[in-house]
C-alpha cells in the first residue's frame, strides 16, 4: 500500500495524547496536517487495511513520514493545527481560498466625509464598519444611505474639482458639498444618522426621524417633513427585509453541502437583528469528508485564522460534530469570546437554518452544473 513507511513500528511508538500530526511524502512535501484526541487512536484509522475511501487511500499510499507534536488539550492542537494549515495550506486538508482582506464600509474624516467599501490595512483617519461577508452586502447598504442621507461617495479627486453639482445631486442622492450647497450643520447631521444605520442602531434612529417629522410639521415646514418622511420609510422597508425574530442579536447561520463534485458552505451574518449578507464559499475537500467534517474544518479555519473576524455571539449550523466544545474553548481562549453553537431550532431560526441550506445546495448545483459546460 506505502512504499517505505512502516506504519506498524511507527504506531507502536505513537503517543496517545492529544496533538496534532502532519503527513509528508518522499520529498518532504507536506501532505496533510490533523489534530488529534488520541495521536495513536486517530493515526492507526489511516493504516487499517480495508474500509479506506479511495481518495483517502490515495493520501495514505504517498506518506513517507509522520511527525506529531504532543499538546496539553485538544484545545491547543486545535489552535495548532490551524496555524499550520494556514501558513502551509496542505493539498488534502479542506482549504477555504485565502481572502486575506475583508471589506468594510469606510467613513471618512473631514467636514464633508465620504462613505466607502475599503478592504486592506486600516491606514486612512476615519471610522470603519464592518466587517462585512462581501462587497455586496456593503453595496447594498451604501445604496440605501445614499437614497436616505445623501451622503456623498464621490472618490476625493473627483469631489474636489467638482465647479457645479453632479448627477447624483440632481437625482437627489446627493446633497452637492462639493459647490457648497449643503451647510456643514446640516451635512453633519445626514453623517450622524448614517453611522447609527451602520452601527445598527436603526430602532433608535426611527425614534429620532419620527420625532424630527412632527416637528416639522408642527413648524409648519412640510417640504422637510415629507423628506423625513422619506427617510422613515426606506428604512422601515430595510428592517422588515433584515428584520430577525425581534431585531436582536448577533448570530451567523452556517450551512454546509457536500456531494461527489465538491463542497458548498453558505453564510449568513446577522448583526444587531440585521441581515449583514450572505456569501457562498466553495472549500477545496482532497479527500473524502462527510458534511460535518466539512462544517467543522470551515467553522475551525473561517473564525480561528483571523484576529480581524468580527465574531457573533451564536452560531445556528446545519448538522453537528463532536469538535463543537473544542472550537468553542478555542475561540475563548483565542478571542476571549463566549460562542454558542446551536443546531435544533424553531420557529424563525429554523426557517433561517432552512434557507441558509437551501443557498448552499443550489449554489453547489450551479457551480457543478456550470463545470459541465465547459
Amino acid at each position: 500500500m506505502m512504499s517505505g513507511f512502516d506504519s506498524s513500528a511507527f504506531l507502536a511508538s505513537c503517543s496517545g495524547r492529544p496533538g496534532v500530526y502532519r503527513m509528508f511524502d518522499a520529498e518532504a512535501k507536506l501532505l496533510y496536517v490533523g489534530k488529534a484526541k488520541n495521536l495513536k487512536k486517530r493515526l492507526a484509522s489511516y493504516f487499517r487495511k480495508t474500509g479506506q475511501a479511495p481518495k483517502t487511500a490515495a493520501l495514505v499510499a504517498k506518506i513517507a513520514q509522520v511527525e506529531t507534536t504532543i499538546t496539553a488539550n485538544e484545545t491547543e492542537a486545535l489552535l495548532l493545527e490551524q496555524t499550520l494549515i494556514k501558513q502551509w495550506r496542505p493539498p488534502y486538508n479542506i482549504l477555504l481560498r485565502d481572502d486575506k482582506s475583508y471589506p468594510y464600509v469606510f467613513l471618512s474624516s473631514g467636514e464633508f466625509p465620504r462613505l466607502s467599501i475599503h478592504r486592506g490595512a486600516k491606514k486612512e483617519p476615519g471610522r470603519y464598519f464592518g466587517p462585512y461577508p462581501s462587497a455586496g452586502a456593503i453595496r447594498e447598504s451604501l445604496s440605501l444611505l445614499q437614497k436616505a442621507f445623501f451622503v456623498r461617495q464621490c472618490e476625493d479627486s473627483y469631489y474636489r474639482n467638482r465647479t457645479r453639482p453632479c448627477l447624483q445631486y440632481q437625482i437627489k442622492r446627493c446633497k452637492a458639498p462639493c459647490v457648497n450647497l449643503v451647510d456643514p450643520e446640516e451635512y453633519a447631521e445626514d453623517v450622524r444618522h448614517s453611522v447609527m444605520f451602520l452601527e445598527g442602531r436603526s430602532n433608535a434612529l426611527a425614534e429620532e426621524l419620527s420625532k424630527n417629522m412632527e416637528k416639522a410639521a408642527m413648524a409648519l415646514d412640510f417640504e422637510r417633513a415629507a423628506e423625513i418622511r422619506d427617510q422613515i420609510g426606506i428604512l422601515r422597508r430595510v428592517q422588515d427585509q433584515q428584520s430577525m425574530e425581534g431585531g436582536s442579536g448577533n448570530v451567523d447561520i452556517v450551512a454546509a453541502v457536500v456531494s461527489p463534485g465538491g463542497a458548498c458552505v453558505h453564510l449568513i451574518s446577522v448583526r444587531s437583528g440585521r441581515v449583514l449578507g450572505s456569501k457562498n464559499f466553495f472549500p477545496q475537500v482532497a479527500i473524502e469528508e462527510s458534511v460535518s467534517d466539512v462544517l467543522q474544518a470551515f467553522l475551525e479555519q473561517y473564525y480561528l485564522s483571523s484576529m480581524e473576524r468580527d465574531l457573533p455571539s451564536e452560531l445556528i449550523v446545519n448538522t453537528i460534530h463532536e469538535d463543537f466544545d473544542t472550537l468553542i474553548s478555542a475561540v475563548a481562549e483565542l478571542r476571549d469570546v463566549e460562542l454558542t453553537i446551536t443546531h435544533r431550532v424553531r420557529g424563525t431560526r429554523a426557517r433561517w437554518q432552512q434557507l441558509a441550506l437551501t443557498n448552499a445546495e443550489q449554489a453547489l448545483g450551479a457551480r457543478l452544473a456550470s463545470r459541465q459546460h465547459l
